[in-house]
């Protein structure tokens, strides 16, 4: 005979005992760990964003499109009011992906998330996650993230295969950056992501508002590139130029010249290195462009990673002369 032990589920409220200044602060803290959940690799971007009188609880990005993501989270049940709630966020943000945190998912709001995912285009995704805390015996309890909205993919892909050639031209950059993924976690360069249609892809540095990331521009070229992007505030700009500063002595480490490309009216900037090449190359040609995609974003990141920081660094400490 075994002797089992005794598996519970503690409610969220004796973890977390108020929704707005504990449980919405942890979650932003561990943004990533529900990301892995969705296979999504999120950033988070802002918390209690203004839409109107009303303040979303998440506001956050997808690093491989970088689309919007909304993320309304609860301590109890769903109910009426954060669905009103969701879908204005979801309009005010022209949301992506919209996501619905909670201890527990009424069936009334199972349905209507499901009958917007079959009513909306391949662009807007609809997702709810309950938050389970389980606990064996005495032991320490266990964070669980249970998706039981998520869109029917077999849905939406069919549509999307099926309306344009620029629909088949999707398919080729999600066969592609899947290989490409699958081969970079091994690499331990980036977690297991869902891939995207866009001609563009990104992955977290680990630093808020820079990535690297690979491009199919228009032409015969492709790109790997590290970009800087607006959730630095002005310090995009100055990050930049502390980087450009050193631009000899990083080409010569890097083994080649990079494009610079600072744009003051924009809300990015790229250092870029470029080969030939299309997403309409042949299977064994665009084999070689992954690998060249594999090798240089290693490289990027190797390079640039320890100037990063040391920018960083540096804007850190004139910021609190300036303040002294």
């Amino acid at each position: 005979m075994y002797d089992f032990s005794e598996l519970k589920q503690i409610p969220l409220n004796e973890i977390w005992k108020h929704e707005a200044s504990d449980f919405t602060p942890w979650l932003a803290e561990n943004i990533q760990k529900l990301g892995d959940a969705l296979g999504i690799d999120l950033e988070l971007t802002d918390t209690e964003a203004s839409v109107g009188d009303f303040s979303l609880d998440l506001l956050a990005k997808d690093l491989g499109s970088s689309r919007s993501v909304v993320i309304e989270n609860q301590i109890k049940q769903t109910d009426h009011d954060h669905l009103g709630k969701l879908l204005t966020y979801a309009g005010g943000y022209d949301a992506s992906f919209v996501i619905w945190v909670s201890e527990e998912v009424r069936d009334e709001h199972r349905q209507a998330l499901e009958w917007l995912n079959q009513r909306t285009d391949t662009e807007t995704q609809f997702f709810a996650v309950v938050v389970e805390i389980l606990q064996i015996d005495n032991s320490n309890p266990a964070l669980n993230f249970k998706l039981v909205v998520s869109p029917n993919e077999w849905q939406k892909s069919k549509r999307y295969k099926s309306s344009s050639n620029q629909s088949a031209r999707g398919e080729k950059y999600r066969t592609y950056y899947q290989v490409l993924i699958d081969e970079l976690v091994k690499q331990n360069f980036t977690r297991p992501r869902t891939p995207s249609s866009l001609n563009w892809f990104n992955f977290s540095s680990g630093i808020n508002g820079i990535g690297y990331g690979v491009q199919f521009p228009r032409g015969k070229k492709v790109h790997a590139y590290i970009i800087i992007g607006r959730e630095l505030g002005e310090n995009r700009i100055a990050i930049f130029n502390v980087l450009k500063a050193r631009k000899v002595e990083i080409e010569v480490e890097f083994g080649e010249q990079l494009e610079w490309n600072r744009d003051q009216e924009v809300t990015l900037s790229t250092i870029i290195t470029s080969r030939d090449g299309s997403i309409e190359s042949s299977d064994e040609e665009l084999e070689e462009i992954r690998e060249w995609h594999i090798t240089n974003l290693l490289k990027l990141k190797e390079v640039f990673q320890p100037e990063i920081e040391s920018a960083l660094e540096t804007l850190n400490s004139g910021e609190q002369e300036d303040s002294e």
